[in-house]
């Protein structure tokens, strides 16, 4: 007869291998990187960064993640105003995986109920952009803050009480750096605004 001991440890093992098979099933988050940008539903189609490993027969074998497709992104929005941007293949990203399925929320909003009963799949991810690898990590300021393209070569930067705007400024298609104002006299008078 074996032992309560020899019972409980083989209980155990069962009982952790079950766990584990368990937790392999639910997706929470994965790096990304962007391959395709859907202007009109604006969803990206995502590769998964990290490969995924599984057994085959017994044997652990490491494999890609399919592509993630129909992925909404998510950029800052509230109150009214966007920061918005067009993602660009090789972008890199951060999906995360809802709860529950959220096919029916996403095509018609508001409170909906759940149009499969799926939880934590990889059919119900958002790409939040902006995450990044050491090779792709932008110039990012001591201080203030930046808005600013990939090579830190145009953008506005806000540090203290000073703005900055960098590179090529146009106001209304005229050229900033080139716009003259003639027909004017020197002195104590003001010009138009620019054209």
């Amino acid at each position: 007869m074996r032992t309560v001991d020899e019972r409980s440890a083989n209980t155990s093992s069962v009982l952790a291998e079950a766990i584990r098979a368990c937790g392999t099933g639910i997706r929470v988050a994965i790096p990304g990187i962007v391959q395709e940008w859907d202007a009109a539903t604006q969803t990206v189609r995502v590769q998964p960064a990290i490969r995924e490993k599984v057994s085959f027969g017994g044997q652990p074998r490491e494999m890609d993640i399919p592509i993630l497709v129909d992925v909404p992104v998510v950029m800052p929005r509230a109150g009214g105003y966007s920061l918005v941007f067009a993602p660009k293949p090789g972008d890199e990203c951060l999906v995360i995986f809802a709860d529950m399925c959220i096919d029916a929320w996403w095509q018609s909003g508001g409170v909906q109920s759940q149009a499969d009963k799926r939880r934590h799949d990889l059919s119900d991810g958002f790409a939040i952009l902006g995450c990044w690898s050491q090779p792709n990590k932008p110039d990012i300021p001591q201080s203030g803050c930046r808005l600013q393209n990939d090579e830190g070569t145009a953008g506005i930067s806000i540090d203290g009480g000073a703005v900055n705007i960098f590179g090529t400024v146009t106001i209304n298609g005229a050229s900033y750096a080139s716009h003259r104002h003639g027909g004017v006299e020197t002195g104590g008078g003001t010009t138009g605004g620019v054209v």
